[in-house]
């Protein structure tokens, strides 16, 4: 079954994090990476452009608007994701449980649609 971790954070943490430390962590993240790929648990992945180059898009009786920016103001958003291949929910929460960023935001899991099942 496939799951997406979406990965929460406050990205003006890391605008203040030394150099250093946020090298460590994109370690971490290459590392984390590699692993779920070796494991079979990875089909995909990218991390996302800061909030601030986000357009949103909404249509209202055939209207097409647009917004820069996300749709809400929040303490953490979202930075990435990954898409995951796991046995089940436990197994999906287990690899979740392992992306640095989960040590300072969080990590949304969620199952993906299977239409074809239906």
């Amino acid at each position: 079954m496939k799951y997406l971790c979406l990965i929460y954070e406050d990205e003006k943490l890391w605008e203040k994090l030394p150099k250093e430390e946020s090298d460590a962590i994109m370690g971490e993240y290459n590392t984390f990476t590699e692993d779920i790929g070796k494991s079979g648990h990875l089909v995909g992945g990218e991390a996302l452009q800061p909030t601030a180059t986000a357009t949103t898009v909404r249509v209202r009786n055939g209207k097409v608007s647009t917004t820069d920016g996300p749709f809400a103001e929040t303490k953490e958003q979202l930075g990435g994701y990954y898409l995951l291949e796991a046995k089940d929910l436990n197994d999906a929460i287990q690899v979740a449980a392992r992306i640095p960023s989960v040590r300072t935001g969080s990590v949304e899991v969620r199952p993906i649609m299977d239409f074809s099942q239906q």
